[in-house]
């Protein structure tokens, strides 16, 4: 393990929303004093900076530039490769926004950025409600996949019930 690591092991953690004009409002962990600091030029790049308050204590900052609150669940699907390739499988739904859905596979798996799936599975409301997604690949981390929700289908109604609910 190197110094590094061994030194940011201990530090606490914050997770830090970025308004859409840059902004991020951090709080120190340790004193509470409160700082609203332009974190812009952030956005694409690295996401998890150190920061040290006034008061001489270090903490890292997560920064969250989503437009959308992403909604932690547990829930059990399937997906098909529509474009790009061929394939499919079965899918655990990790969490969800009304703009996309962050999933785990089985590994091996041909999943790439840039293709597009569909996304079959029901939520874990009373209703069940099914829902099929269309939706485009933006992040492949090994078995972790993201992926954009396409067209008008993101704003559903039965998804915006879901995601207020909890």
């Amino acid at each position: 393990m190197t110094e590094e690591k061994i030194l940011t092991k201990n530090i606490s953690r914050t997770k830090v929303f970025v308004s859409e004009h840059g902004l991020a409002t951090i709080t120190c962990p340790h004193c509470k004093i409160t700082k609203q600091t332009p974190v812009g030029h952030y956005c694409g790049k690295k996401h998890k900076i150190k920061a040290q308050c006034s008061c001489g204590e270090s903490f890292l900052l997560q920064l969250e530039f989503r437009k959308n609150y992403r909604k932690p669940t547990e829930l059990e699907g399937t997906y098909r490769i529509v474009s790009k390739g061929v394939g499919g499988g079965i899918a655990t739904i990790n969490d969800i926004s009304r703009e996309g859905i962050g999933f785990t596979v089985a590994s091996p798996h041909n999943i790439e950025v840039g293709q597009k799936i569909m996304l079959d599975f029901s939520l874990d409301n009373r209703k069940k409600t099914f829902l099929s997604k269309e939706a485009m690949i933006r992040s492949v981390k090994n078995d972790q996949i993201g992926c954009e929700i396409l067209g008008n289908q993101a704003f559903e109604k039965d998804l915006g019930f879901y995601l207020q609910a909890g």
